[in-house]
């Protein structure tokens, strides 16, 4: 692969010696700059899976992605700025063409105008109090809303979005002095008067923080936002990494993290969740989620600071803290857009974490095995060290000494990670044979096999996945369900991340450059079924598909803008597997227990409601409207909030061989004791069970060619 993207000097040396002069370009390093205009207009045009034209459907994307990702709530550009802007919508593919950015000048410029204009107007706004029995409404569904129309519709818009934020906090001190008032018989509660005051206060001192983090940042920040406008265009995985995102990057694959055990990203102002790390401080608490956003973050009992528009490198600092520390974080949540404060308490996320660990219970006087696959890891630096694949056959060893009749293999959350030990895992299941098709753009897919006869497990087999499950974990539920080798458990559909990509240093390109200039990540290879259809988009649906939160949500790839489509190639050569006598019965029955059962009915519920509240983005500015409807909500949610409280009463218990590691590990030992209880009050791990318990094997696994 690596010969793909060797450019021969001379050639980059002859582009750049036509590039513009430096005063087109908004840094004071125009050299930098003419190499990333390069990366830009060549590298993603001869070797990005996609031949993407540049044209005026391209310079659209851009316009509207770049516009989006400075103002995304719609506090500072108006349909005059627009209209301004607007002369350069179908002009910036050819302004790439020539190293030209005066659109990204004209904006950004203009940008740091109303930032400051903007700042005037919060402070004059909150000088006195609004009218809170005014009957009015604010949409915060900001994708849909137009931009003011002038500069006094703009005022109106900062008049109602610090007049929302007002009333949330006087809502949460009311509440608080309830909660008090129930403890505290002589406690005196604030007028609405006093209270008004102090969230009016609140609400500038986070604004002034706001503003004053924005100014941190440098213009090669908003330039590097620009450029991932334009990278985005060929596919929403493709990015531009400045040095210091990808020292960051580095940093995480090294396999030790510190802080709360979760990958941030920062999209526009915003700090998002990316992922959990498996058995770190944020997926023991349970609350936090991919995609939920950071607002604010406290230490301890300390008053919150507002990260919204600080540097990621800033927010992370204030996230991490020393191992036992408590910092709540005051989350909007990704699902239905509500505000939640999440206490975590800080510990060292080690790489034993992130590998395979197993569990065996009892279940109707029979053993099964439950591996769990947190991500498909190997370090290609160094091949002596651990890999997902040879750890798995380990395991597998383990639990066959021990005697268990089925196993689970869970890779729920589990986002991908290597290609090859996804097809050796692949291939612990199988004889022999072809396990993912693998495509360059405009190549012949390429068939990848697993050349290993030895079958490692021979017995039934379920795999359980979830909307989570991504990349790798798609490929492998994919050939099993292909092979008709397992039952494949959980959400409707699997995430649906069909794409290969590659990180590629730019210095590599531009060799004599003494700095460091960051990297692209670029999408180069597209995933395909051994069946020949693609894990994009659709990813892969469960033979048994398990009500959760985001049974109604449109969610995973599907929902990403610019997002490759679903196709196919043709289909491989090989034998699927006639593992089962019962598997329609098995898979009929669970579907009826499924269906009659009363947890599972009521998750669906919950899914439904929280689609509903997703949808709904209209509030009441007037106060006591604000508060019934709130209070309606939360009555509503009531009736949720035990859904998932479930108990199998079943004992999950390590291995024989972890039970010595726990003398010397006692940490270890804890953090076992943690998954089994989890175990032991999962649901879906519970139906995952009740299926393998059913599967029978066929006397004679007769292959059926495909």
């Amino acid at each position: 692969m690596k010969t793909k993207f060797i450019i021969p000097f001379l050639a980059i040396t002859l582009l750049f010696s036509n590039s513009v002069s430096s005063n087109t370009l908004p840094n004071n390093d125009p050299e930098k700059d003419r190499v990333i205009v390069y990366i830009l207009k060549n590298i993603l045009s001869r070797y990005h899976y996609v031949q993407k034209k540049l044209n005026d459907d391209f310079s659209e994307h851009v316009y509207t992605t770049f516009i989006d990702g400075l103002d995304p709530s719609k506090r500072y550009f108006t349909q005059e700025d627009l209209k301004e802007f607007s002369q350069y919508k179908y002009q910036i593919d050819n302004q790439l063409r020539e190293s030209n950015i005066d659109f990204y000048k004209l904006v950004y410029q203009r940008f740091l105008e109303k930032m400051e204009s903007g700042k005037k107007t919060y402070r004059s706004l909150l000088k006195q109090p609004f009218n809170y029995k005014k009957k009015e409404t604010i949409d915060i569904d900001y994708d849909k809303i137009p931009y003011a129309q002038n500069e006094t519709e703009l005022i109106d818009y900062w008049r109602k979005q610090l007049k929302l934020s007002i009333l949330s906090n006087i809502e949460d001190a009311e509440n608080q002095q309830n909660e008090k008032a129930k403890k505290d018989k002589t406690f005196k509660k604030k007028s609405f008067k006093e209270l008004e005051f102090e969230a009016r206060k609140k609400v500038l001192k986070n604004m002034d923080d706001l503003y004053m983090r924005i100014g941190e940042l440098e213009n090669s920040d908003w330039y590097s936002t620009f450029l991932n406008s334009v990278v985005s265009g060929f596919d929403p995985h493709t990015t531009y990494m400045s040095p210091r995102i990808k020292t960051r990057f580095d940093q995480e694959m090294s396999g030790k993290l510190e802080g709360i055990g979760a990958r941030l990203q920062k999209k526009g102002i915003y700090t998002h969740i990316v992922e959990l790390i498996s058995g770190g401080p944020a997926w023991k608490q349970g609350e936090l989620e991919a995609d939920d956003i950071i607002l604010k973050v406290a230490q301890g009992d300390e008053e919150p600071l507002d990260i919204v528009g600080m540097r990621l490198d800033d927010a992370i600092k204030f996230i991490k803290g020393k191992k036992g520390t408590e910092v709540r974080l005051t989350v909007k949540k990704k699902i239905d857009g509500s505000i939640k404060v999440i206490p975590i308490i800080r510990d060292v996320v080690e790489l034993e974490e992130t590998f395979v660990k197993s569990s065996i219970v009892d279940k109707n006087g029979k053993k099964y095995g439950i591996i769990n696959l947190p991500r498909f890891y190997i370090d290609f630096n160094d091949l002596s060290r651990r890999d997902a694949a040879k750890d798995m056959e380990k395991e597998i060893e383990r639990l066959k000494e021990e005697n268990v009749q089925g196993l689970i293999v869970d890779l729920r959350d589990n986002g991908g990670g290597s290609l090859k030990t996804a097809i050796e895992i692949g291939g612990l299941f199988i004889n022999k044979g072809p396990i993912v098709q693998v495509k360059y753009r405009g190549e012949d897919p390429l068939v990848k096999v697993d050349t290993d006869p030895k079958i490692q497990w021979e017995g039934p087999l379920v795999v359980m996945v979830n909307e989570f499950s991504a990349s790798a974990s798609e490929i492998f539920a994919a050939a099993m369900q292909d092979y008709k080798r397992g039952v494949i458990i959980g959400g409707k559909q699997t995430y649906g991340k069909g794409t290969v990509q590659n990180v590629l240093p730019i210095n590599r390109f531009y060799e004599q450059y003494p700095n460091d200039l960051g990297a692209l990540k670029m999408t180069i290879q597209k995933f395909y079924r051994i069946n020949g259809g693609s894990t994009q988009i659709e990813g892969v649906y469960s033979d048994i598909s398990l009500p959760t939160r985001y049974s109604y949500m449109d969610f995973g790839e599907r929902d990403l803008d610019g997002a490759l489509p679903w196709d196919k190639v043709q289909q491989a050569k090989y034998t699927a597997t006639n593992s089962y006598s019962n598997f329609a019965d098995v898979v009929y029955n669970s579907k009826q227990r499924v269906m009659n059962n009363e947890k599972f009915n009521k998750i669906n519920d919950y899914a439904k409601w929280l689609k509903k509240n997703q949808d709904e983005r209209v509030y009441s500015l007037n106060y006591e409207a604000f508060k019934e409807e709130s209070k309606a909500k939360t009555k509503e949610g009531e009736q949720f909030k035990d859904i998932f409280k479930f108990d199998s009463h079943l004992t999950f218990v390590s291995p024989k061989y972890e039970l010595n590691l726990f003398k010397k590990d006692t940490v270890l030992e804890e953090k076992r004791v943690a998954w089994h209880q989890n175990l032991r009050k999962d649901i879906y791990v519970n139906e995952a069970l009740n299926v393998l318990s059913e599967l029978k094997m066929n006397d004679n696994h007769v292959a059926v060619k495909h």
